[in-house]
């Protein structure tokens, strides 16, 4: 069980949405002993797994754009497992879409993004595969809603991750 102080989860929301959405997903992944495995993900439920991959699809798409996140070897937790329906039925219909859309590009070239490569190699991909870059900007521009709505879906549905003390 997730045990998260009340004071602690009320100054996190204080805060704002990006420190309320990481002190559940932290907690979630620290519970999980912060490693994605099969084990790990036994512990967890849907919804928690859920939170937990868009903090990874955050993270990478931010830091340097889908292909990074597939080269990274996070491909089939994002795109393998239905993740983009969890959002669909979180009401993230726009932020789905755009999972989707991703994963069509990652089924079609996924195995020149995740063979072993140099920095080189690598940095060439995002000219290789200029496909991604609408993605990554459509991301990058509605970030704020949709760690909002992720936000808005953990505060309405807040026992699905975690348990007040």
């Amino acid at each position: 069980m997730i045990k998260i102080k009340d004071t602690d989860l009320k100054n996190a929301a204080e805060n704002g949405i990006d420190a309320f959405v990481n002190l559940i997903a932290n907690s979630i992944k620290e519970y999980a002993g912060n490693e994605i495995t099969i084990e790990t993900f036994q512990k967890l439920n849907s919804s928690q797994i859920t939170l937990w991959i868009y903090t990874i699809v955050h993270e990478e798409v931010m830091d340097g754009g889908f292909i990074q996140l597939i080269h990274n070897g996070f491909g089939p937790l994002v795109f393998d497992n239905p993740f983009a329906k969890a959002l669909r039925l979180w009401d993230l219909k726009e932020l789905s879409k755009l999972i989707y859309k991703a994963k069509e590009l990652y089924d079609e070239h996924k195995e020149a993004l995740t063979k072993d490569m140099s920095d080189d190699e690598f940095m060439a991909l995002f000219e290789q595969y200029p496909a991604f870059d609408n993605l990554d900007d459509a991301f990058v521009e509605n970030e704020e809603d949709y760690t909002f709505g992720i936000a808005k879906y953990v505060d309405n549905h807040l026992d699905e991750f975690i348990t007040i003390i």
